[in-house]
């Protein structure tokens, strides 16, 4: 697959630099995500009448089947791909033709990763909250059930106080609680939508970002385009909840 800026150069790029380059073998796991972004990006290119209305149709139809087929492991990752957004697209203008280039205007690469880290993030985190209250049900029902049990406490490796094991158990379930909150707290910052932010400073085409956001489920847009694109501390922030939460789960 040519690269997006091999008209620079008129050798191919040395296969190690290339390597450490590439990303799609770890990003393609974003590729639901990727393809979300891609369909509202569409939509709204068409009702801002930026593209026609019959193209933005034609290339959501066949972004849905990249995904059907991805999905059902009908269409293989081109390994060869730099990364996940270059390989959906070039995918795309391989059924469609030229309309699919049409896709990437009022877009850069860079608030597509944005975009896609933050929806990757939330859909993940969500399904580890889930996990997590699943667990906390479990501890709560074996509390109940253990409430009159009596076992020693123990502090500083010593037999301290009688307790029961409910008690003791229910003491997880409060880690467990505050590992959840710790997660929806940083949900809450993260859920932003950079898409409008482009490359750095946002474009001149007359985009509607917040109908994108809406149609993605995000709370509103980021409100800088710098910062849209450039800061992941919303990561740094939920690997933190993910370490407390590990660090709960190797004390139980």
């Amino acid at each position: 697959m040519d690269k997006m800026w091999a008209g620079r150069f008129q050798e191919s790029l040395n296969k190690t630099a290339d390597d450490f380059n590439s990303s799609i073998r770890f990003d393609k796991r974003m590729y639901a995500q990727d393809i979300r972004g891609s369909m509202a990006h569409a939509a709204m290119l068409g009702a801002q009448g930026i593209i026609s209305q019959e193209d933005a149709s034609v290339i959501i139809d066949a972004l849905d089947g990249i995904l059907s087929d991805l999905t059902s492991g009908k269409l293989p990752f081109d390994e060869a791909s730099e990364d996940i957004h270059m390989f959906v697209e070039a995918e795309l203008t391989k059924r469609i033709g030229d309309v699919g280039k049409k896709l990437h205007t009022a877009r850069s690469r860079n608030d597509q990763v944005a975009l896609d880290i933050r929806l990757y993030l939330r859909d993940e985190t969500n399904e580890i909250i889930a996990l997590i209250k699943e667990l906390m049900a479990a501890i709560v029902r074996r509390a109940k059930e253990y409430a009159a049990a009596i076992m020693p406490g123990y502090t500083h490796l010593q037999r301290a106080q009688p307790i029961t094991f409910g008690h003791h158990l229910m003491a997880y379930a409060m880690m467990l609680q505050r590992d959840v909150t710790r997660m929806e707290d940083a949900l809450r910052r993260m859920n932003y939508s950079p898409l409008g932010s482009c490359a750095l400073a946002g474009t001149t085409y007359d985009t509607d970002r917040m109908a994108v956001a809406k149609a993605l489920g995000f709370d509103g847009i980021t409100l800088n385009s710098l910062d849209g694109v450039s800061d992941r501390d919303f990561c740094v922030e939920l690997l933190s909840a993910y370490a407390v939460l590990m660090m709960h789960i190797s004390r139980f």
